[in-house]
Formats: structure tokens, sequence, C-alpha cells
């Protein structure tokens, strides 16, 4: 969906059209030859469950942001040059999430900032994945099909 700021914005089937249609926001937003990704929780991206079990959460997080980008039209993970993280318990997911950058980005190396927080947007979260990625192949075809 393009709209009057320039930028197409995506929203993902299940809960990102939920939250798109409840909350008024996107999932992503393309800007050019960039796509900037809303937070990813580790939500199942039909139902909207929350796994009670920190590690599956923070991995199903990890599958929200591929799942988000190519959504967006996007290759994945393997774009994404900048990461914010939002844990409400550092302890319990920091080494969760670099056992999850290596698994999703072997030999790739983006920016990080980790942020502790007392709480996310669900009460039963306990993770949040912010990223930005590089795609100028994807704003290529973007131009491409706009112009078409």
């Amino acid at each position: 969906m393009s709209t009057g700021d320039g930028c197409k914005h995506y929203s993902y089937p299940g809960m990102g059209e939920w939250a798109q249609k409840t909350m008024a926001y996107s999932q992503a937003i393309r800007v050019e030859n960039r796509i900037v990704c809303s937070g990813q929780g580790g939500w199942d991206r039909v139902s909207g469950d929350i796994s009670p079990e920190i590690q599956e959460e923070v991995s199903q997080a990890f599958a929200n942001v591929e799942a988000n980008l190519k959504h967006a039209g996007g290759k994945g993970w393997s774009q994404v040059y900048r990461v914010v993280t939002y844990s409400t318990d550092i302890k319990a997911t920091h080494d969760l999430i670099v056992a999850n950058y290596r698994k999703h980005m072997p030999g790739h190396h983006p920016t990080w900032t980790e942020l502790g927080v007392k709480e996310l947007g669900l009460p039963t979260m306990h993770i949040e994945i912010e990223v930005e990625a590089y795609d100028p192949e994807g704003a290529t075809t973007e131009l491409g099909q706009a112009q078409a």
C-alpha cells in the first residue's frame, strides 16, 4: 500500500494486517533502497499467540523479522544492517539473540543496540526486534513496477 508520504507500506497477513487495522501502523515501509521494520515480537503471525518458553519466543521473533522483510520485497536477514532489540529480561534473552544472529546471519555482522525495558506492547512479550535493511535490487524492482 502506498500513502501520501511517497513510501510503500507493508503489513503481512494475520497479525500484521490486524495491527494495521486496529492500531494504525505498518509492519514495514520501503524508503527508497531501505526497508524499515516495526518491532517484531515472538508472536505467531496467524493467531498472535506468544509461547511461554523464552527460547521459542526469541526464535519466533527472528522468524517474524525474516517474514516481514520478505513480505516487503527484501531477501531477509542477509540485508539487515541495523538491529535494535528490546528485552524485559536481558539475562534470559541475550545468549538466545546471539545464537539466532549466528543462525540467521552467518558471516554477517550488523550494528546492534540491546536495550532492557520494563515492559513491551503486549503483557506476554519479553522480546521485540526492530531492523533496517538495505535492498537496492528490491528498490529497483519497485521503481520499475511503478513506472510500468
